[in-house]
């Protein structure tokens, strides 16, 4: 007669699972060279504060924007022509010009050319021109006549000039009929190169003297 024997097989929890080095457990390993990554990954390098850009001397305003087509043998092509002022405030002042195919890159080229054509006012004490001068660009003229104590009395581009050369005390006229803000800025600018320098008066002799 057979007897049966029974084989009794125990299986380890672990069993069927890549074995690691050193007999370390998946979790031990996750500490190690993958734990130190994640911990590299934190030490960043700390960012350098941006510094400030240096704010330019002269304000500057926009006299005009206009869209110019120019037709081509494969269709129109459209630009911007920008008219700028620049001034600082403190007598000097200058008017540009730039065209380009983007508004921004418009202004950016019509400052350049403002700065390239500064123009220091003589004034007198009072923030006002010595004497009355007239100027024509163009189809454009301008008269300019110092107002000791009125204010500045001023409108369309002739203001924007005045305004941003300093002059405080003068009263301007347009005595023509164009009204291109270019022309008028120009105009008034050529107007401001003509002044000559103000004779100190005789108070201020006598107190030199003294």
């Amino acid at each position: 007669m057979t007897e049966a024997v029974t084989t009794t097989t125990t299986t380890s929890p672990d069993a069927g699972r890549p074995s690691y080095a050193g007999g370390a457990s998946r979790s031990q390993q996750g500490t190690g060279a993958q734990g130190g990554d994640r911990g590299g990954r934190n030490d960043r390098r700390p960012r350098r504060a941006r510094e400030p850009r240096a704010r330019s001397e002269f304000d500057n305003k926009v006299l005009d924007i206009r869209r110019v087509t120019r037709v081509v043998a494969g269709g129109r092509r459209f630009s911007f022509s920008v008219t700028i002022v620049i001034g600082n405030g403190k007598g000097q002042v200058g008017v540009g010009l730039g065209k380009a195919s983007d508004t921004a890159l418009a202004i950016e080229k019509a400052t350049r050319d403002a700065k390239r054509h500064i123009l220091i006012v003589p004034m007198t004490e009072g923030l006002a021109i010595p004497h009355e001068v007239r100027a024509k660009y163009a189809a454009a003229q301008v008269m300019l006549i110092p107002a000791e104590g009125k204010g500045l009395k001023a409108g369309s581009a002739v203001r924007t000039v005045l305004e941003l050369a300093g002059v405080r005390n003068v009263s301007a006229k347009i005595l023509s009929r164009s009204k291109n803000p270019l022309n008028n800025a120009r105009a008034t600018v050529l107007a401001l190169s003509r002044l000559k320098p103000a004779r100190p008066s005789k108070k201020a002799e006598s107190k030199k003297t003294k």
